[in-house]
């Protein structure tokens, strides 16, 4: 009697836990396109936060790093990497923008498959791809202009979305805020200041 109460007892939690694991895989997530303007709140002082919970799925997720927008111009500096909050913290999205950039990188990747981007930033060239081979919805993402390089590392997207469409859509968001024409000063203007000055 106790060993059949024993299986019947491991049968209910087995049953219990695939249904669990079931929900999880299965869980919806917004897969509307992100928006095409940046609003607050931001992280890391230029990240839409709407625009990462979107491509990532991960909701009030830890972030760390800053942006050093003080440097002059193409030398601004900084980065933002973001994590889950539960479970391993694993993280899901880096951006990173850095002086040195070169185009013959930007050029190679071209070569090598990677589609272009537009003209998000006046005189930036730059390219955005999706590997074949991944598994956690990564895409990729980087602009150069002048030393200027701005990078986005999506590491783990929302299964079902186009990934690489979200780089874009970010790197759009977020270029004209963190590299600009007039350096320092054009900064703090909000994404549609991409327009150079004359």
């Amino acid at each position: 009697m106790k060993r059949s109460s024993f299986v019947l007892v491991a049968v209910l939690m087995c049953a219990l836990v695939s249904s669990t694991a079931c929900q999880v895989s299965s869980r919806e997530f917004d897969r509307s396109p992100l928006p095409e303007a940046a609003a607050p709140p931001y992280l890391c002082g230029h990240i839409p936060q709407r625009a990462v919970e979107l491509m990532t799925g991960v909701s009030n997720p830890l972030v760390r790093g800053h942006f050093d927008l003080s440097y002059p111009k193409d030398l601004d500096d900084g980065s933002c990497a973001i994590y889950q909050r539960d479970g391993n913290q694993l993280e899901v999205l880096q951006i990173d923008l850095t002086p040195g950039g070169y185009t013959e990188r930007i050029e190679e990747q071209l070569k090598a498959g990677a589609l272009p981007l537009p003209e998000i930033v006046p005189g930036a060239i730059g390219y955005y791809f999706k590997p074949a081979d991944g598994e956690d919805g990564e895409a990729y993402a980087m602009l150069v202009r002048g030393k200027a390089e701005l990078n986005i590392q999506l590491e783990r997207g929302v299964a079902g979305r186009d990934n690489a469409a979200d780089v874009l859509a970010l790197m759009k968001l977020i270029a004209p805020r963190l590299i600009t024409d007039a350096g320092a000063p054009s900064a703090s203007a909000g994404p549609s200041s991409s327009k150079r000055s004359s």
